[in-house]
């Protein structure tokens, strides 16, 4: 079973794990199925199935004392990042859509009035009180406009949040 030691010791070294720390694995290994021998028991009755895959017996149990992160874990990590960098990608985008529409005033909509007016006697009508007939032009989105740049703020809020609790979230991780 020495053989087997040996193969978990070559598998933690490969992940990085620490040298003594490799070693006082491969020791309580080796302590912990020379045990199981004495006491009757196989090492696949010790370690199930993992007695024929020491590469992710040694994996597993580096995970599973902190050492290394789990493999799982790194790959949800790996999507996790590339969610947030989509998430806060859009974000940005509807930020600068948002600046540029209210920047530029588009789309405009444009009122024609009729040339019949409503005739007041002068004394009763302020004339600057009613715009002279033609044409009246305004933006007519500019209130989705602001509704959207603060969507957008609010966004780019959130995903600076999420950006600074997933780093903090990485960091803790051991290596």
């Amino acid at each position: 079973m020495s053989d087997f030691v040996e193969q978990c010791r070559r598998e933690w070294t490969r992940l990085g794990v620490p040298g003594s720390l490799a070693e006082e694995m491969a020791e309580d290994l080796a302590a912990d199925l020379r045990e199981a021998e004495a006491d009757g028991i196989s090492a696949e009755e010790l370690l199930g199935s993992s007695a024929r895959d020491p590469r992710a017996f040694a994996a597993s149990w580096a995970a599973e004392r902190g050492i290394i992160p789990a493999s799982r874990d790194e790959g949800r990590a790996r999507r996790k990042s590339r969610v947030l960098i989509a998430f806060t990608a859009v974000a940005a985008v509807a930020l600068v859509v948002a600046v540029a529409l209210l920047v530029t005033g588009e789309p405009r909509v444009g009122i024609t009035t009729n040339n019949a007016s409503v005739h007041f006697p002068p004394a009763q009508v302020n004339p600057s009180f009613f715009p002279p007939p033609g044409r009246v032009s305004t933006s007519a989105a500019t209130p989705i406009e602001w509704v959207l740049l603060v969507l957008a703020l609010v966004a780019l809020g959130f995903a600076a949040w999420l950006w600074s609790n997933w780093g903090r979230a990485r960091e803790s991780l051991p290596a």
